[in-house]
C-alpha cells in the first residue's frame, strides 16, 4: 500500500516570514524558511485527504493544483488549523458536501465561530455543506482507508493525530500518553512538531521531540510547525540526528507501507 504525503505548510500560527518582523530567518531567501501554517494532503488508496485547513489554505490548494479532495481532517479548533472554511466553496460547488472528520470538541468551537456555515436554519447561502463525522481515540474508516487517531495534549486542550498504514502526522503536540503512544510503534514516517529550542507550554521543543523519536523509533522522521526562532533551516538539518529531518512547504514523502 502506497501512502504519499505532501506537508503543505511547516510554519506556526503567525507563518514565516511574521508580519513586520527583521529576525534574520524571516529575511531569509532560503524557500525553505518560508513558512505557511501547518496542513497536510495524504494520497491513499486512490483517496484524497485533507489535513487542517488554516488561513493559508486557498494559497496550499493552488500552489498544489488540488482540484478535489475525499475528506478534511482536523487536529483541534485553533484559529490556524480552521480558519479556512470559507475557502472550501469551489470544492462544495464541485463535489458536494465537504466530508468532515473532528472530534466533538471541534464541532463545538466551529459552532461557534462559524454559525453562518454550521446552522441548519438561516445558512448564509453559498457556504459550504459539510458532512461531519465525529471520532475520538476509536479506528475509523473513509471509503475502505482505515485511518488511527493519536490524541494527544497541547498544553491546554487535546488534539488528534493520525496514523495511515506506517506513516504518522502529529501537530502541535506536548505531550501524548502512553497508550497512545503504541499507536505510533513500527513507523515509517514520522512527522511531528518541533517548535524551537527553547522549552515552550504548549509544543514539543527539539530536545523534547528527539526524546520522542528516540522512544518511538519510527525509520524516518520530519519535524513541522517550525518557529522562526528555531534558526535557518539549512543549519537546523545539519545539526540534526541521522533519519531525522526538517519538512518544508509542499515536501512530499512517499512511502510502501
Amino acid at each position: 500500500m502506497k501512502v504519499q504525503i505532501t506537508i503543505l505548510g511547516t510554519g506556526t500560527s503567525q507563518g514565516i516570514p511574521v508580519i513586520g518582523s527583521t529576525h534574520p530567518v524571516c529575511l531569509s531567501d532560503d524557500p525553505r524558511d518560508k513558512r505557511l501554517r501547518v496542513s497536510s494532503v495524504i494520497e491513499i488508496e486512490g483517496q484524497r485527504f485533507i489535513i487542517d485547513c488554516g488561513p493559508d489554505f486557498r494559497q496550499q490548494m493552488l500552489t498544489n493544483n488540488i482540484d478535489r479532495f475525499d475528506a478534511l481532517l482536523f487536529t483541534h479548533e485553533h484559529a490556524d488549523h480552521t480558519a479556512g472554511l470559507d475557502d472550501l466553496r469551489p470544492f462544495f460547488f464541485r463535489q458536494g458536501a465537504i466530508q468532515c472528520y473532528m472530534s466533538q470538541r471541534v464541532e463545538d468551537s466551529l459552532n461557534e465561530r462559524f454559525r453562518y456555515m454550521m446552522t441548519r436554519t438561516d445558512k448564509y447561502p453559498g457556504v459550504a455543506d459539510l458532512d461531519i463525522h465525529l471520532f475520538d481515540t476509536d479506528d475509523f474508516i473513509i471509503n475502505g482507508v482505515k485511518v488511527t487517531p493519536i490524541r494527544a495534549d497541547h498544553g491546554f486542550l487535546p488534539v488528534h493525530g493520525f496514523r495511515f498504514g506506517n506513516l504518522a502526522y502529529m501537530t502541535d503536540v506536548k505531550t501524548i500518553e502512553p497508550a497512545e503512544k503504541e499507536k505510533l510503534k513500527g513507523l515509517d514516517v514520522l512527522i511531528i512538531n518541533a517548535l524551537r529550542e527553547e522549552e515552550h507550554l504548549s509544543h514539543l521543543n527539539v530536545k523534547e521531540a528527539l526524546e520522542l523519536v528516540r522512544e518511538i523509533e519510527p525509520k524516518r522522521t520530519y519535524f513541522t510547525h517550525i518557529s522562526h526562532h528555531l534558526g535557518f533551516h539549512a543549519a537546523v538539518e545539519k545539526s540534526l540526528p541521522e533519519n531525522v529531518f526538517l519538512a518544508y512547504d509542499n515536501l512530499k514523502i512517499t512511502i510502501d507501507s
